[in-house]
């Protein structure tokens, strides 16, 4: 099984993480995140599984417990993927605004975001 976003975090940071967001669903099809976009937004998947696709190429496929949006917020630039949602998807919305303020509350959030950053782009390589 895959490593969740979340195993890195205590039970309460989990609770304040979700707390800041805000659930939506998705219907299969849809593209929450749109290559050479500005980052507003990101999501962690809670069900289902997406395509990761740049230049129209899928480059990756992403499902539960894992985060989508974050690389371009955490480095201040443009979406550098498309994501498109290959079945319904249950996620956590967050604003760039919440993604900011949960760095700066929880420091380990700020760390694990920046790692998950950091190796995305270099798989995306």
């Amino acid at each position: 099984m895959a490593v969740s976003f979340f195993d890195s975090f205590t039970p309460q940071e989990v609770a304040r993480i979700s707390a800041a967001g805000t659930t939506v669903r998705v219907p299969e099809g849809w593209s929450p995140i749109w290559e050479k976009t500005p980052a507003d937004k990101a999501y962690i998947l809670l069900d289902g599984t997406v395509s990761v696709r740049r230049g129209g190429q899928e480059i990756a496929q992403l499902g539960p417990g894992e985060i989508m949006g974050e690389a371009a917020i955490v480095n201040h630039s443009l979406r550098t993927a498309s994501i498109v949602a290959l079945t319904p998807l249950e996620l956590i919305h967050f604003t760039d605004e919440a993604v900011r303020r949960l760095c700066e509350e929880i420091p380990s959030f700020a760390t694990v975001l920046r790692t998950a950053a950091d190796e995305r782009l270099t798989r995306a390589e």
